[in-house]
């Protein structure tokens, strides 16, 4: 006999649990803009790891047949039904019309979460979460706010008091300040996940980056990855390649990414040139797979500030390559216990020092890249990441 038809004989308050458990939990995962980051990664390995059984993923893309629906050509996607000609573009203000744009998306969002019988919405970045969560909670679907930001970000500090059911942020420094008004009392800490099965031949990959760059086999290659934004502080990569070299090390920066605006590849470029990095200093474009060109590299040079949970970081911990990054944000929470190096922040002589010990000490260097990769692969599995996200979704299905 089927669930539904066993439960005809039961209580009703227990009729519909049997019902309930015989049919999966809708959870809809919409994404505004289409530039892919490491927050549909993230997605796309939590949606790997869940049971089919219980959990039905819908992706929701602003874009049809964009970048984001390509990332999940795999996984079932509908059309967002307050979709807009212009997109979200990077940097702009968030003024009136930009507002009147979000606002009016409400409404058809709203049907379209009814008329599909989602049972959890889960938003996965700021525009996201902006366009949907009040959708979603005017519709009575339960919201899970999953912050990848700084814990300053105003929707976190102003909406998701209101209108997130579960906050889930990628760290403790990520999560939400406690106050008066404030999604602290109901956030969780859930690291994102990667595959912790990952394998990178680093000597191999080296050869081949070796021979792109053209430079000498004893050259020190030294990475940058990351989009090229302020905040990821790609001009004090190049100060402190600048000062490796005038210290007589060999080194050789590559900085693979992006700038997500115009201006800053200009500032990039004009910064290598006044400080006469042309030659020591590449910029390869952004590539995939990642860890691969991570793998290629001596060491991981990450002089972020106020990063949430870089996962170039943790890439590099599970392939082997040694990372040097500031001391700030969640650097020191994936770098906890010694497993790599951390700088003073904002201070090109320290991050040049930091990755002069490391190239002075190979011993050192070898044991620490050990120790980070065990340590990657307890803490930031997948299957693990899944666990505590379906465990949020259990505790939110319930309320439908």
């Amino acid at each position: 006999m089927t669930a539904p038809a066993q439960a005809l004989d039961l209580p009703p308050e227990m009729r519909r649990a049997a019902v309930s458990a015989a049919e999966p939990v809708r959870v809809c995962f919409p994404f505004s803009g289409d530039s892919v980051g490491g927050s549909h990664l993230s997605v796309l390995g939590l949606i790997e790891h869940l049971d089919p059984a219980r959990y039905r993923a819908v992706i929701v893309p602003e874009v049809p047949e964009g970048r984001i629906a390509q990332v999940f050509a795999g996984v079932a996607q509908l059309p967002d039904p307050a979709a807009r000609g212009r997109l979200f573009v990077p940097g702009e203000a968030f003024g009136a019309r930009k507002f009147g744009r979000t606002l009016g998306g409400v409404w058809p969002r709203m049907r379209f979460l009814k008329r599909e019988r989602f049972d959890i919405v889960h938003v996965n970045d700021g525009r996201s979460s902006a366009n949907w969560a009040l959708a979603a909670r005017l519709a009575g679907v339960p919201v899970i706010w999953h912050h990848r930001g700084n814990p300053d970000a105003l929707g976190l500090r102003l909406a998701a008091p209101l209108l997130a059911n579960r906050v889930l942020t990628v760290s403790a420094f990520a999560l939400p300040r406690p106050g008066l008004w404030s999604a602290a009392g109901k956030a969780d800490v859930v690291h994102s996940p990667f595959d912790t099965d990952l394998v990178v031949d680093r000597v191999a990959a080296r050869a081949e980056l070796v021979a792109e760059l053209g430079v000498a086999s004893d050259s020190f290659v030294l990475g940058y990855f990351g989009a090229f934004v302020p905040r990821k502080r790609p001009l004090l990569f190049v100060d402190a390649i600048a000062k490796l070299r005038a210290a007589g090390i060999p080194v050789t920066g590559v900085m693979f990414g992006e700038a997500r605006v115009p201006a800053m590849q200009e500032a990039l470029h004009r910064h290598i040139d006044a400080t006469g990095m042309g030659e020591a200093i590449r910029v390869m474009g952004y590539r995939s797979p990642g860890a691969y060109w991570i793998g290629a590299c001596d060491q991981l040079v990450v002089p972020a500030v106020g990063e949430p949970f870089g996962r170039t970081l943790v890439e590099a911990m599970i392939v082997g390559t040694p990372v040097v990054a500031a001391r700030s944000g969640g650097n020191i929470e994936a770098l906890q216990g010694g497993i790599g190096v951390l700088v003073e922040p904002d201070d090109a002589a320290a991050l040049a020092a930091g990755c002069a010990r490391l190239i002075g000490n190979a011993s050192e260097t070898m044991a620490m890249a050990q120790r980070a990769g065990a340590d990657a692969r307890h803490r930031f599995s997948q299957i693990r990441h899944c666990d505590q996200v379906t465990a949020a979704y259990a505790r939110l299905a319930g309320r439908r």
